[in-house]
């Protein structure tokens, strides 16, 4: 098998694939699971590939005026376990913006919000099989005014965290959720606090 190396960001080759076929095994407001028949450039079949479709997510890292980042303490199956997240969700059909939809689910889901958002970086939580993207925001100067609007599903208890406590402790697990340290990651970058030596 050759092999190309190339330094740099330039794109020599395409690999893309052709999809010949594709079938919906699964499809509710949630997610969608499809099944594909592809086509590589060399004439490889790959079938089945299996896709799964979510709607677009959103995080936010929230900061107080005292540096505090605002936390969302809550359950979550897939690990069956209760964990800090940062304030996060789906964008929903009435949303026109994934900012839109970072203000909806800080309030709903903090009571907070903020004049001071601005979008961080784009994230893909899994290129091989998801189709949606992440986008990552930063919401400083935040402020509470209201209370929670939780979905029936939804325990929250919110959590404010000194943020270099947060990153002291990142290391140790304080966060589990991927793409919220990601999303943590380009807020401290927007901040002037990732130095690399």
């Amino acid at each position: 098998m050759q092999q190309t190396i190339n330094r740099g960001l330039n794109m020599v080759h395409s690999f893309d694939w052709i999809l010949l076929k594709s079938r919906h095994i699964v499809k509710d407001r949630w997610i969608s699971v499809r099944t594909d028949t592809c086509q590589m450039p060399n004439g490889t079949i790959v079938d089945p590939y299996y896709v799964l479709e979510y709607p677009t997510w959103v995080n936010v890292v929230a900061l107080t005026k005292n540096q505090e980042v605002l936390l969302v303490k809550q359950y979550r199956h897939g690990l069956r376990k209760t964990i800090l997240e940062l304030p996060s969700g789906a964008v929903e059909v009435e949303d026109i913006s994934p900012l839109v939809a970072a203000k909806r689910e800080l309030l709903e889901e903090t009571g907070y919000t903020s004049n001071n958002f601005s979008e961080t970086g784009i994230l893909s939580p899994n290129p091989a099989n998801h189709t949606n993207l992440t986008h990552c925001f930063l919401a400083t100067d935040i402020e509470r005014v209201a209370d929670l609007k939780l979905d029936v599903t939804e325990q929250i208890d919110v959590v404010l965290l000194p943020i270099e406590k947060l990153i002291e402790n990142i290391d140790n697990g304080i966060l589990l959720q991927t793409l919220h340290v990601s999303s943590l990651f380009f807020a401290l970058k927007k901040l002037g606090k990732v130095q690399f030596s």
